[in-house]
This record gives C-alpha cells, structure tokens and sequence, in this order.
C-alpha cells in the first residue's frame, strides 16, 4: 500500500509538471503582453497562455465567423479568439465595464485586426445576450459572473448553431471545485454547470485541463 501510494505521488508531481509546460507552451506576443499586463493592473485575471491557445485553436477547427464572448476584460481571450476565427469573422464581446473595452479596442487593434472585427456592447451580459440572434454563433466563450454559468448556458444554447461550441472558463475554481470542503456559492454554482453539461442531452462535453479548468460542450445537431 505504501509504494502505491508512493507512485501516485510521483504521477500527480510529474502531471503538473507537464500541465505547467503545456500552458506555458504557446508564447505570447507583443500585443497579447500588453493586453495581459494591463488586466495585471486593474487586477483582472486573464486566460493563461494554454486557455488562450485552446480557445484559438477551437476557433480555427470551427473556422468561425461569428462568436460571443462574455467578460471583454483588456481583450486577452478576445485576441486568441479572433486569431483564430477567419479573416472575415466577427467578434460580439460584452462586459460591464466600457474601460476594460477600450484597452481591448487597442490590444485588438495593436495585434493588426480591423476594427470591423469587434462589436464591443457595455452591460450585463443577462441584458445582452438576449437581444443576440438564434442560432447566429459559431462559438460562444463566458467567463463572466460564475453565479450566472447557468444562466450563461441557457443563453447560449440559444444563441449556438447546430455544431457549435460553448466555453467556460474557470470551472476548476483553484481546485476548490473538487474541494470536499464547504465552499461558496459561485463554487456550487460551477459544480451544477458541469454536472448540467455533462447530463443534457443536447451537449457532447469534455472538461480541458487548461489554465483554471476550461468546460467546453458542441452543441448536438
């Protein structure tokens, strides 16, 4: 029993390890540093870089035209998205907050995209993303309120093409997710919208371990 235990210990060391060096794999830009020091600042927390590169590459493999992010921040994830939509994609970002949205505007428009690219809407994303087309998204990415993941879903179910993809980030919550101990609101809030996704039936889901924990879910035809 004490060498199994052992030799689990050696594969939980050597597994984040490797986690470590796949978030770290894909290096940043000059834009997207600049975009990440500026959340740094106004203490926002971004994507990693491993998030980052899921989310583009996610958006390759969909050759996306149009996706809805909720939560713009200084535009960390909006680049990565929009890196890897196609060149006549557009990108509907919402936040509450018009400052964050400006230093995205420039972090957007510093990584050499048009800004036809971004439509950049203030609010709450629940005001929002009702006013959205049906069926009119290729992808959708939330890392908004964690209180409002379910919410978030409801909404994007809606808003999702048959095919398309839905995102959440942060559903690791830093480990407190799988955490036995008793836990916030918007923790019980993540476990609900993972065991939510995995159930419906209208969902084909995989949980990345990218960054904090990145949810993503097609929607089925």
């Amino acid at each position: 029993m004490r060498r199994q235990r052992d030799k689990e210990r050696v594969i939980t060391a050597n597994r984040q390890t490797s986690w470590a060096f796949a978030d770290a794999f894909v290096a940043e830009d000059e834009a997207l540093r600049w975009a990440r020091d500026r959340a740094r600042e106004a203490g926002l927390r971004s994507v990693s870089p491993g998030t980052g590169a899921a989310l583009r590459l996610l958006a390759a493999t969909l050759d996306a035209k149009a996706v809805a992010e909720i939560g713009t921040g200084t535009g960390v994830s909006g680049t990565y998205l929009l890196q890897g939509m196609r060149p006549d994609g557009v990108l509907t970002t919402v936040d509450t907050e018009p400052d964050r949205q400006q230093f995205a505007r420039q972090a957007f428009r510093a990584a050499g995209f048009a800004g036809n690219r971004a439509r950049f809407i203030p609010g709450r994303a629940l005001d929002v993303l009702p006013r959205l087309a049906d069926g009119g998204y290729d992808l959708v990415f939330c890392d908004g309120d964690r209180l409002e993941c379910l919410d978030y879903l409801d909404e994007s179910l809606r808003l999702l093409r048959p095919g398309g993809l839905i995102c959440f980030e942060g559903v690791f919550a830093n480990g407190r997710t799988v955490d036995s101990a008793a836990q916030p609101a918007e923790v019980l809030r993540l476990r609900e919208l993972l065991r939510t996704v995995r159930e419906s039936p209208e969902l084909q889901p995989s949980l990345l371990p990218v960054g904090d924990g990145l949810l993503c879910a097609v929607r089925r035809g």
